[in-house]
């Protein structure tokens, strides 16, 4: 890899031994690619976990010197000071918690914890270079505002922020951004609910990059989220096209760069309803809680959930998870009140899959995003996918059809 002056620099030590450390790592992985140089960015988000192996990388990194030059912002862990007033949380997971914030605060990252960046401060331009983890900021970014990053891990968006640089190879070359896949919607496209199904396609649709047609010419920030979240989820893709709607192909002749497709698929009301079925638990049972949340919510999602709620109780407990910004506005509106005075909770900073939820192994939740059904799994936690007014309404009767 050629390297400039001020990155030989770099990789000498010169601005910190952690600094070093991380541009090391960014050139193995720029040669395992194939990437000939690296190229400066302007933004980055970083998926922090708040586990052992992150935290080690963030630790090693700050002692070692290493500074963010370009500031990230977070992901999610979950908020200590909620849990600890509504559940018993570890000494063990506390600490972690803790020294997750203290790492990342001392590396001079953006404390946002939310897994929904590009729908706040950090919304890229259209061609701006970035480093973003998280399944659904990177599809987020690449296709609904045509910036350009490739599917960095927590480590390598880390090493991102703290060089200012990424090696350029992937979806940062024109290239590799045309569409390869022709994915021909002919299922009713009803509600945001079904852009989940339609992103969780990913082994019917293949390797490669989707170009979707037949989609109605609106679709909702929220339904771009959940087609972004799922595809990442089902199938590792970090860009999609939507034909006449996203920047990059606003015709099929330039969503594939004049090409003929490799593939072509078709989707339809049974494929969906196939998925469906296949990655939810079965229905018509008793339910314990219902999480929404996966990517974190939008205040119009929070909306949509007070309307249900006015006035009644919930049987089953409700998370709502959000980004800070998105519970200080709910509060502000009146719908904070209107959830909890029907027993739900609105709460801010906080993932599925996190410790804090361990008073909830080994039952069973409702939830309308496949992504949230997946992660917590391996904590004990067993999920009903339905559309989210089935999955509201089953939290109030305390059961799912």
């Amino acid at each position: 890899m050629k390297l400039t002056k001020q990155q030989e620099e770099m990789l000498g030590g010169k601005y910190s031994e952690g600094t070093a450390t991380a541009l090391k790592i960014q050139i193995a992985v720029g040669e395992s690619f194939g990437a000939e140089r690296l190229v400066p960015i302007t933004r980055a988000h970083v998926a922090l976990s708040n586990q052992d192996a992150d935290l080690w990388f963030a630790e090693k990194l700050l002692k070692a010197g290493a500074k963010c030059k370009i500031p990230p912002t977070v992901n999610p862990g979950f908020c200590l000071s909620y849990f600890q007033k509504v559940t018993t949380i570890s000494e063990e997971d506390a600490s972690l918690m803790q020294r997750t914030h203290e790492a990342y605060k001392a590396l001079g990252a953006v404390l946002t914890y939310s897994c929904t960046p590009y729908l706040g401060g950090n919304i890229p331009r259209f061609g701006e270079i970035v480093a973003f983890s998280e399944s659904s900021a990177t599809p987020y970014v690449n296709s609904v505002w045509g910036a350009r990053s490739n599917r960095e891990s927590a480590q390598s968006a880390l090493c991102a922020a703290i060089t200012g640089l990424v090696p350029e190879y992937g979806l940062l070359t024109d290239e590799n951004r045309q569409g390869d896949i022709l994915v021909e919607v002919q299922a009713e496209m009803k509600s945001d609910f079904e852009y989940q199904l339609l992103g969780y396609m990913g082994k019917k649709i293949g390797n490669g990059v989707p170009v979707f047609t037949g989609l109605p010419k609106y679709v909702t920030p929220e339904a771009h989220m959940n087609l972004g979240a799922q595809l990442n989820t089902s199938g590792a893709y970090g860009l999609y096209h939507i034909v006449g709607v996203t920047p990059e192909a606003q015709t099929l002749e330039a969503a594939f760069g004049g090409k003929e497709p490799k593939r072509r698929v078709t989707i339809t009301d049974e494929d969906l309803q196939g998925i469906l079925q296949e990655i939810s638990e079965e229905g018509a049972r008793k339910i314990d809680f219902a999480m929404f949340g996966c990517p974190h919510f939008t205040i119009s999602q929070v909306q949509e959930i007070a309307k249900i709620l006015a006035g009644k109780k919930l049987k089953s407990e409700m998370w709502i998870l959000t980004s800070s910004y998105t519970k200080e506005l709910a509060e502000r509106m009146g719908l904070l009140e209107v959830i909890n005075n029907a027993g739900g909770h609105i709460v801010e900073d906080t993932c599925p899959d996190q410790p804090c939820w361990h008073h909830l192994k080994g039952k069973l939740g409702v939830t309308e995003s496949p992504k949230c059904a997946y992660y917590p799994k391996r904590r004990g936690l067993s999920f009903v996918i339905r559309d989210l007014r089935t999955c509201v309404e089953a939290a109030l009767k305390g059961e799912v059809e």
